[in-house]
């Protein structure tokens, strides 16, 4: 089974998802047999770099409302978090773009690092509230990720490096119509829009499961209403002669 994660690094909903997405893995007994990739999707391609205004601030300013409206709904966001064990660090957080990000992860997949920096870059985000359009401060990411942090600051100095698989990412998923994330495309034949709540998840799973893997189902060929020698647990039936 494959499943295919749409998702930004600054997307609340994407870390959230994600997390029930592994929560509902831990439950299901094929997990081993399960492949995720992740794949890139800005929510704002036109997003600055970090000005040093409050996510509240750029909320409050991008939606036209309050910035106590802001802070109410990032509170609830929060809780949100908490029920799957996630920290929100709305007060210290640092809006920006996520494009170098992006090609930093793609890079990570080369090396076969691609779930570890996406967790590290959620987790950098969210939790310890770093700017992760700083180069810097991605290169220490990658290196924490178990990448060459020179081999990254290379990359991510090079602003065509990885660019396009971003692009191609992009690309796809205005194709398939996703207009909002984090999305889930499972084996190329079922979607999951949002992040469900893990009910939905462990069900989708089973689900999908179930109908790509159906059990045999046979013809059957015996005489009716006849007799067939059978043996059960415990004792073997002779049939009647006839």
């Amino acid at each position: 089974m494959k499943i295919e994660v749409w998702s930004d690094f600054v997307c609340p909903f994407c870390y959230i998802g994600k997390r029930r997405l592994e929560l509902a893995l831990e439950q299901f007994p094929h997990k081993n047999e399960v492949e995720v990739e992740f794949k890139s999707f800005e929510l704002d391609p036109n997003a600055p770099l970090y000005s040093g205004k409050s996510i509240h601030d750029v909320l409050a300013s991008k939606y036209g409302m309050s910035i106590e409206q802001a802070k109410h709904n990032n509170v609830q966001l929060g809780q949100h978090a908490a029920s799957v064990g996630l920290t929100f660090n709305f007060e210290e957080m640092k809006p920006t773009n996520t494009f170098d990000a992006h090609r930093l992860a793609k890079f990570a997949k080369e090396h076969k690092k691609e779930k570890t920096i996406t967790e590290n870059l959620l987790y950098s985000y969210f939790t310890e509230s770093k700017n992760i359009s700083d180069i810097d401060t991605l290169a220490e990411i990658a290196e924490a990720s178990g990448l060459d942090r020179q081999e990254a600051l290379d990359v991510l100095n090079d602003k065509t490096a990885y660019a396009n698989d971003v692009r191609i990412d992009e690309g796809i998923a205005g194709q398939y119509g996703i207009s909002g994330v984090p999305y889930f495309i499972i084996n190329q034949k079922y979607a999951i829009s949002g992040a469900q709540p893990l009910e939905t998840f462990v069900g989708a799973l089973q689900k999908v499961w179930e109908e790509e893997n159906p059990k045999p189902k046979f013809q059957e060929l015996s005489s009716d209403g006849a007799n067939g020698a059978i043996c059960t647990d415990g004792s073997c039936e002779i049939p009647p002669k006839e």
